[in-house]
């Protein structure tokens, strides 16, 4: 009896072992491992992780595919959406790189759609895309029917709908965020979504507020975060300075060091020209402005040029101003792009120009040539 409990424990400790050498060890930290599966895939061939900086495609990792399969193995701080391409296979699959285990079974015909797992983010993911695939594939069905359509009338009231769809899609990536402010992927998209240059500010702003509990999870998603939050200072920053508003007042140093403010100085017409002595455009531009002055500051002309000179140029300034003959009031720092004028009017190339009404209210922005002329002449004729 003695000797079959004895002989039971030992299975029992050998059952044990077994399961437990079965389980995959924990990866190291900030440690990702994909996976993939990809049938009737040649062999040799290799995938691709693709990330966009400064908007281009950089490779961060590659892998060959050996018996219809590959894996990636590498080192990520902080969840973001990358794309995986494969020789030979069109399209591309984005997906969260993120740390842990990631499994993808890729669909030839329809890489993007390929289903990924093992983490919450790309099971979120999937489902976007899903309803995504859902919803723009009834564009297909629409094109279908106006080829079909006999009226006129028939045609119009499909291209309604086409516009609808289309509106409904483009507005797609925000309206998922707010239904789903508990997800990681949300903030992940929402971060993609910032870089629209039409997108709604309120609608951002609103979403970025409700996706705040998934932010404070933990220090990847802060840092996430963080980003948008300055982006979106930026996206409101650009918005005071659109056509219509008021223009940001500042006040700045004089090339002779005298404080000079914009609503001290305003006239009927007012023009801030950013310029610097080194920019070969601008000085090619002057003397366009300059005869617009000499034709219209007794009519109410005020111009207030602003410097991005380089730290330590005063003097290439100031004798660019008395070549060009630009008898005007000037401001400038020498700060190059970092001038607080520059910043406050989010100006990062020159020359840059804004045109005020008598208000102080933006009418026109970056007019050049006869444009500008005809602005002005159409502000105090």
């Amino acid at each position: 009896m003695k000797m079959k409990k004895t002989i039971l424990l030992l299975v029992l400790v050998i059952l044990n072992y077994s399961c437990k050498t079965n389980e995959q060890e924990p990866l190291p930290q900030n440690t990702y491992e994909i996976a993939g599966t990809a049938k009737g895939v040649v062999n040799g061939l290799r995938a691709y992780i693709h990330s966009v900086e400064n908007n281009r495609q950089v490779t961060i990792d590659t892998a060959i595919i050996m018996n219809e399969a590959f894996v990636f193995k590498g080192k990520t701080a902080n969840p973001s959406i990358k794309t995986i391409t494969i020789n030979s296979i069109k399209g591309s699959l984005p997906f969260v790189l993120e740390s842990g285990r990631i499994n993808i079974n890729v669909k030839r015909d329809s890489l993007y759609y390929s289903p990924v797992t093992g983490s919450k983010n790309n099971e979120d993911y999937n489902g976007y895309k899903a309803e995504y695939r859902k919803r723009s594939s009834a564009i297909n069905g629409l094109n279908e029917e106006y080829k079909n359509a006999t009226t006129q009338e028939e045609r119009n009231e499909i291209i309604a709908r086409a516009r609808k769809i289309t509106t409904e899609l483009d507005a797609f990536g925000m309206d998922f965020i707010s239904n789903n402010p508990d997800s990681g992927f949300s903030l992940l998209l929402l971060e993609t979504q910032i870089t629209n240059p039409d997108i709604n500010l309120e609608k951002l702003k609103s979403n970025f507020n409700a996706l705040q509990p998934v932010i404070n999870k933990n220090a990847a998603y802060k840092s996430i975060g963080a980003k948008i939050q300055s982006e979106i200072a930026i996206i409101e920053a650009s918005a005071n300075l659109n056509v219509g508003k008021i223009a940001p007042n500042f006040t700045a140093p004089s090339i002779d060091g005298e404080m000079i403010s914009l609503n001290d100085i305003k006239g009927k017409a007012t023009i801030v020209e950013f310029w610097a002595s080194w920019c070969g455009p601008c000085r090619r531009e002057n003397p366009n402005i300059v005869r617009v002055y000499e034709k219209y500051k007794d009519k109410g002309l005020e111009i207030i040029g602003v410097s991005l000179d380089r730290p330590g140029h005063k003097e290439r300034w100031k004798k660019a101003i008395e070549d060009d003959n630009l008898n005007w009031h000037h401001v400038g720092s020498l700060q190059y792009f970092n001038d607080p004028v520059a910043r406050l009017y989010d100006v990062h190339s020159i020359p840059a120009s804004f045109i005020l009404d008598e208000d102080g209210k933006i009418v026109a922005k970056k007019l050049r040539g006869k444009a500008l002329e005809e602005q002005i002449s159409k502000m105090l004729d």
